[in-house]
């Protein structure tokens, strides 16, 4: 979250490639094949997807939400269930030690030591919970940028990749240097190849 709280942190990118002419159709189109689809019914390991920023259970965008003036505003939803490695360790010990004093064995093949590790795996996993991350950006059409409400190395990533699959468009990081050869004239944006890094103490 961030978009619609008191302060907020976030990365500013543009967008590489050309909108389409109808962008609003567009944009309902992909966000409705990319929305967020639950998995608190089933056992999936991870879901990621598009929903509302007003509501995180929204991802049917009713009224068109993501519409906001000359902005696209929605929020990227990442759910993960996981079982912590000291977990499946324990229980895939204790599940070998009660095989081997059932069978009166003293140790077990190694194809079934991963029988039995990848069996209490999805045990534990169907008893984890999904555990929710939103993150929200907005999408400004006037010059084609985003701006994403999260600073996590990881968030990034996930989004730059999600964007892509989503909308066939690539996101670029503005960093102060980029962002200065889109502000600049062309005549001055030429001078930013000769500048140099200044180390000031």
């Amino acid at each position: 979250m961030g978009l619609i709280t008191n302060s907020a942190s976030f990365v500013r990118f543009s967008v590489e490639g050309e909108l389409p002419s109808d962008f609003w159709n567009f944009v309902a189109e992909r966000l409705s094949k990319y929305a967020f689809r639950d998995i608190d019914d089933n056992y999936d390991e991870r879901s990621i997807g598009w929903v509302s920023c007003l509501n995180m259970f929204d991802s049917e965008f009713v009224y068109s939400s993501y519409v906001a003036g000359d902005y696209a505003v929605f929020s990227l939803r990442i759910d993960e269930r996981k079982v912590p490695a000291a977990a499946l360790k324990k229980f895939t010990m204790k599940e070998e030690e009660r095989i081997k004093r059932e069978r009166q064995i003293p140790r077990l093949s190694r194809d079934h030591r991963k029988e039995i590790k990848d069996g209490v795996r999805l045990s534990l996993l169907k008893r984890a919970l999904p555990i929710p991350a939103v993150y929200d950006l907005a999408w400004n059409l006037t010059d084609n940028t985003v701006l994403f409400f999260s600073t996590s190395q990881k968030a990034i990533g996930e989004l730059e990749e999600f964007f892509k699959e989503s909308f066939d468009l690539h996101l670029m990081m503005q960093i102060p240097y980029i962002t200065a050869g889109h502000l600049l004239e062309p005549e001055m944006a030429d001078r930013l190849a000769y500048l140099s890094p200044e180390i000031l103490i």
